[in-house]
């Protein structure tokens, strides 16, 4: 952990919209938060999918996500409370804890399972889903644990605390950089009366959520459960401001510009591409899956 001197000033990007998840379930009953969902992966490209999960009653995470395939995208799972176990069809397999995260690249395509090793208590979290360039979606997969202690960390000067999963903030190197997306991914907890700005290119695609309390983003409230999607406005960065302890991911990256063709676990660019993933995982191809090291 680092300390860092207050944050410089930057013309923050304005609120474009907020948008409020719709609660859903998956896998095996998980009850959840779509809080990213396909009508706006064209609006946030590269990002695919965001889901919040945040479950004390284990009827409703005690199912987790047994094997089910990817193909074409990374997925980053990230943890606040319980404990989460990854295996996959290349013999992998990996305990996903409070503060830790999980960064895996189906490439090409894999089978994973995603199961609680819990039986009662909170199980909280994110998964986001990030897309791949065309010219890399059939790349060997990759999967990378990466504990709490693996996750690099500063603190400000007014007790702003902020996580670097992914990307660069004032200085801190993040645990992961990706070419192509760049994305940025920070955990950041603001005590009551602070702030804290992050410088952002101008061209990348970003957004906030709030997952505690509720914050101020240039004028506008944004809740706690919500996402602000910010402007394509020209300004160099975005500047949060809380009234009251907050908690909150800031998310950007770098558009692909590319066609999106989804359907369900694959995402690729043109519909032949999904019907080829479908006779690959139908036909055993991703059972065979060999994971290289991210």
């Amino acid at each position: 952990m680092s300390s860092s001197p207050s944050f410089a000033e930057v013309r923050s990007r304005a609120v474009e919209r907020l948008v409020q998840g719709v609660a859903t379930s998956d896998g095996a009953g998980v009850r959840l938060t779509r809080v990213l969902a396909q009508p706006l992966q064209r609006r946030l490209d590269p990002f695919l999918m965001l889901d919040a999960f945040r479950n004390e009653n284990p009827d409703d995470y005690i199912g987790g996500f047994p094997d089910h395939p990817h193909r074409g995208f990374e997925t980053v799972t990230y943890m606040l409370a319980g404990r989460m176990r990854h295996r996959d069809s290349a013999g992998n397999e990996g305990l996903l804890e409070p503060g830790g995260a999980q960064w895996m690249i189906a490439g090409s395509g894999l089978i994973h399972s995603e199961l609680p090793e819990q039986e009662d208590g909170l199980m909280e979290g994110f998964q986001l889903w990030l897309n791949l360039p065309a010219k890399d979606k059939m790349v060997a997969p990759s999967y990378r644990d990466l504990p709490a202690s693996a996750i690099p960390e500063f603190v400000a000067d007014d007790g702003v605390r902020v996580r670097v999963i992914a990307g660069d903030s004032h200085g801190v190197a993040g645990a992961v950089q990706r070419p192509d997306t760049e994305p940025l991914y920070l955990d950041v907890h603001l005590p009551a009366g602070t702030r804290f700005a992050q410088p952002l290119p101008t061209g990348h695609n970003a957004f906030v959520f709030v997952y505690r309390g509720e914050v101020a983003i240039g004028g506008t409230a944004v809740p706690e459960r919500h996402m602000a999607i910010l402007a394509n406005d020209g300004r160099d960065g975005v500047a949060v401001e809380a009234a009251r302890d907050a908690r909150l991911l800031l998310i950007a990256g770098k558009p692909l510009n590319e066609p999106i063709a989804q359907y369900g676990p694959f995402v690729m660019t043109t519909g032949d591409e999904i019907r080829q993933a479908l006779v690959d995982y139908q036909s055993g191809q991703f059972e065979a899956a060999r994971v290289r090291a991210l």
